[in-house]
């Protein structure tokens, strides 16, 4: 069930997607491995994300120097969202203006973007309990010590902003709530070219940290309503409008899932066992349901909680399950 653009290889490194437009792709897309974008004309250019940590960042940073002129001064950086697997990068981009919704800079304020936070949860998972051993599996590529403090924002708005690069225009459409509170959509018009952070993880499941849903399947259906060729997503491959449609599916799909679980009475982790994923079987990590599944609870009981423990312990426990 592959959504990726074939015109671009998902290989790790920057593609050049024309017009002075770069993707930089770290397959295979999995926890952590996110993608970000440049976007360059007449001396001038905007990054678009960071990554989760300073190498991985740096490594990037070098690559769009090599190819791209502009990128020796960025004058503007877009966080997409407060994950730092799309910030944690940000103080590597000196001088730039760091633009984001203000639901995300509030985000990002918290400890939940902390990077410290993140490192000592590391250095505390035993790797015997199932816990210790996922997030162990997931996070041990990345150097959360190394980060420190991670810049914030300095310009935010609320809907749409417009901002020049160059003489391309870039549109900035927040989104969210969705995926985070302050989802925000970098478009590129006379490129055809969109940078989506995680409102589109390709081939992977996506998660709903936040919601509503019916605001990412809004979002999907205004992607699918825009002038696009190249579809840069959060994770995964370069896509087109076919991997939008997937995600809108899959969301909707879960949703109606979810509903029918609940009305039945089952709980979080039952319902997240129950729901056939066979359509979604060559996706990558699939205990994303167990988040997923939780998330929409919430929703349908108007706000309130609606599972016992640890989230990241259930997937976890799903995870190991389907191992076998």
């Amino acid at each position: 069930m592959a959504q990726s653009a074939g015109k671009w290889a998902y290989t790790k490194g920057l593609h050049d997607l024309g017009h002075g437009c770069y993707a930089y792709l770290q397959p295979d897309g999995s926890w952590g491995w996110s993608n970000a974008g440049l976007i360059a004309d007449s001396g001038e250019s905007m990054l678009v994300d960071t990554l989760f940590d300073l190498p991985l960042t740096r490594a990037m940073l070098d690559a769009m120097r090599r190819a791209e002129p502009a990128a020796a001064r960025i004058g503007a950086l877009v966080n997409t969202h407060s994950n730092g697997d799309h910030t944690f990068g940000n103080r590597l981009v000196e001088g730039a203006q760091i633009i984001a919704s203000r639901a995300c800079a509030e985000e990002m304020s918290h400890d939940l973007g902390d990077p410290r936070r993140l490192a000592e949860m590391k250095r505390a998972n035993h790797p015997d309990s199932l816990l210790g051993a996922f997030m162990a599996e997931i996070f041990r590529p990345f150097d959360f010590e190394g980060v420190g403090f991670v810049p914030a924002p300095t310009v935010t708005f609320e809907g749409q902003l417009e901002r020049r690069v160059g003489n391309k225009t870039v549109r900035l459409i927040e989104v969210g709530p969705a995926h985070t509170r302050g989802d925000v959509l970098a478009y590129v018009p006379q490129d055809r070219v969109m940078f989506t952070g995680d409102m589109l993880f390709i081939n992977g499941h996506p998660i709903i940290w936040a919601g509503p849903v019916a605001n990412w399947i809004k979002a999907c259906q205004l992607m699918l309503d825009l002038d696009l060729e190249a579809i840069v997503p959060g994770h995964g491959p370069i896509t087109g409008k076919d991997g939008v449609r997937a995600v809108k599916d899959y969301l909707e799909y879960i949703t109606d899932q979810a509903r029918q679980r609940y009305d039945a009475g089952m709980g979080v982790f039952e319902a997240a066992q129950d729901i056939s994923l066979v359509d979604y079987s060559s996706w990558g990590d699939a205990e994303r349901i167990v988040l997923n599944v939780a998330a929409l609870y919430r929703e349908f009981s108007g706000g309130r909680k609606q599972h016992e423990g640890n989230l990241f312990e259930l997937m976890a426990r799903l995870r190991a399950d389907r191992r076998g």
